[in-house]
């Protein structure tokens, strides 16, 4: 009986112990959140991206991998980026192909002096 009663008691010292821990922590509660890491060296803002900001580009790790903000903001703006390009190279191929087109006429067209 007496070690029934010792049992009893230290069980309620140590529920006593953990609930104060718990709810009196406050501030300097035992595990405080952690502040989550930031991506240290982003894609450069005034600038396009380059290759080399690509192959230097290293994402924190998170709990359950890499924080998914840092590689969603990092893929949003390689991809309009790239869209970019896509759409400066077809202006670019479409004048090309236009003064290609014009030399060749220009070529095949006599001129003046052709007929004296």
């Amino acid at each position: 009986m007496v070690m029934f009663l010792f049992l009893v008691v230290a069980l309620a010292v140590v529920v006593a112990a953990v609930t104060l821990a718990v709810v009196g922590g406050g501030e300097s509660a035992p595990l405080p959140e952690a502040a989550p890491e930031r991506l240290q060296d982003p894609l450069p803002p005034d600038r396009p991206v380059s290759g080399a900001d690509v192959e230097t580009l290293r994402f924190p790790v998170a709990p359950r991998g890499y924080r998914m903000a840092d590689v969603d903001d990092a893929l949003g703006r390689l991809a309009a980026e790239l869209g970019e390009r896509d759409a400066r190279i077809a202006d670019l191929e479409s004048a090309l192909a236009g003064a290609r087109a014009a030399a060749h006429t220009r070529l095949d067209k006599p001129g003046p002096e052709a007929g004296r």
